[in-house]
C-alpha cells in the first residue's frame, strides 16, 4: 500500500466529471487499499479518487463510532444515489482537499445507494446522519463538486483566495 499525494484546491483537478469504472480488478484494488492508507494518514474519515489524481468514480469512506472508536471501512465504485429523504440536515463539513476550512452544508438527512464492492458485486447501502453526509460529500467529488460549492459565493471565494495564498507561499518557499 501507498500513501498518494492529495490535491488541493483550487487545482482545476478537483473540478472534473470522473469516469465510471469498467472492470472492477486487481488495479482498481490496489486504489481502493491506497485510497484508505491515504485517508488515514491524512486524519480524514472520506476520500474520492479525483482527491488523489484518479479520474475513476471510487470513493472511500471511515467513520469512527461515538466512542471514537475505528469504524468499518466502507469502500464504493460506481456509487449512485438511488434515493434520499426529503428531510434535511446540516453538518459541518471539512475536506482533505481545502485543509483547515469548515462550513455548515445542509443535505439531505437518509440516502440509499447502489454500487459495486471491491469484487464488483453489485450491492446497495441505506445510510443517515453523518454517514449519509460523508457518503454524498464524496459523490459530489465525482461531479467535480466540493462542499464549498454548497456554501456563499462570499465566503468560497474567501477560502479558495486563502488556499492560493498559501499555495503560492508553498510554491516560493521550494524554490
Amino acid at each position: 500500500m501507498a500513501i498518494l499525494p492529495i490535491i488541493t484546491a483550487p487545482d482545476p483537478r478537483l473540478k472534473i466529471i470522473s469516469q465510471p469504472v469498467e472492470t472492477v480488478d486487481d488495479a482498481i484494488r490496489t486504489l481502493l487499499d491506497d485510497m484508505l492508507e491515504t485517508m488515514h494518514d491524512a486524519i480524514g474519515i472520506g476520500l474520492a479518487a479525483v482527491q488523489v489524481g484518479v479520474d475513476a468514480r471510487v470513493i472511500v469512506i471511515e467513520i469512527a463510532d461515538e466512542e471514537g472508536n475505528k469504524g468499518k471501512s466502507l469502500e464504493f465504485i460506481n456509487p449512485e444515489i438511488v434515493w434520499s429523504s426529503a428531510e434535511e440536515r446540516a453538518h459541518e463539513e471539512g475536506c482533505l482537499s481545502l485543509p483547515e476550512h469548515f462550513a455548515e452544508v445542509t443535505r439531505p438527512d437518509e440516502i440509499k445507494i447502489s454500487y459495486l464492492d471491491r469484487d464488483g458485486k453489485k450491492q446497495q447501502l441505506q445510510a443517515e446522519g453523518i454517514l449519509s453526509t460523508c457518503i454524498q460529500h464524496e459523490m459530489d467529488h465525482l461531479e467535480g463538486v466540493l462542499f464549498v460549492d454548497h456554501i456563499s459565493a462570499v465566503r468560497r471565494n474567501m477560502i479558495l483566495r486563502k488556499l492560493k495564498k498559501l499555495r503560492r507561499m508553498n510554491s516560493d518557499e521550494a524554490d
